[in-house]
């Protein structure tokens, strides 16, 4: 059980210290100067909430979004403001965990379809919820750079699916092709 808890921690704060480096490398697409790309960082949260379920999503989600303010990545107004778009975004993403026990068992009975369905269905959920957290956001607190006459939301709907629509559908076909290529390697073997 101690090992456990200890192999626990390590993955999370492995997968999202990578999930930080993922973000920062210039791998990622920067599309907007104030925030916002397309890039893999999302796919080591999901990774570690398909292995440990929503408490390991939520804990990884939380921590990358309070490492980007450490290290000085954030863009942030104000308190509210740094709270939504890193604190609640990006713990949000750890949500994804809900369907954990669905993916592994999928994986281990190797049925590949329902595999991919509970995989696209965590993914989405986890970009969603992030989504609606920096669209708030963005509408409450960037809506001054809205086109003269456009409605704020229309303006932070449009900014934030920009990237996050593409960031979704990268994470979602990465991770699934990385269960399907090493599912032993990625389920969460102590849990079984």
């Amino acid at each position: 059980m101690k090992s456990n808890k200890l192999l626990f921690l390590i993955e999370v704060s492995i997968f999202t210290a990578l999930a930080l480096l993922l973000d920062i490398l210039p791998i990622s697409f920067k599309i907007w100067a104030q925030g916002g790309s397309v890039s893999f960082a999302m796919i080591p949260v999901f990774i570690v909430a398909f292995r440990w379920g929503l408490k390991g999503g939520l804990v990884s989600g939380f921590l990358w979004g309070m490492l980007q303010i450490a290290t000085g990545n954030a863009y942030i107004l104000t308190p509210l403001q740094g709270f939504i778009d890193y604190t609640l975004a990006f713990t949000v993403i750890g949500f994804a965990g809900l369907f954990a026990r669905q993916v592994q068992e999928a994986v281990r009975d190797g049925r590949t379809k329902v595999y991919l369905t509970y995989i696209t269905a965590g993914v989405l959920l986890g970009s969603v919820l992030r989504f609606l957290a920096h669209t708030v956001a963005g509408a409450v607190f960037f809506g001054s750079a809205a086109i003269e006459g456009q409605s704020v939301w229309v303006y932070s709907i449009i900014y934030n699916s920009s990237y996050m629509f593409p960031s979704f559908v990268l994470s979602a076909v990465i991770v699934f092709f990385l269960f399907h290529k090493q599912p032993r390697a990625l389920l969460n073997l102590a849990s079984s």
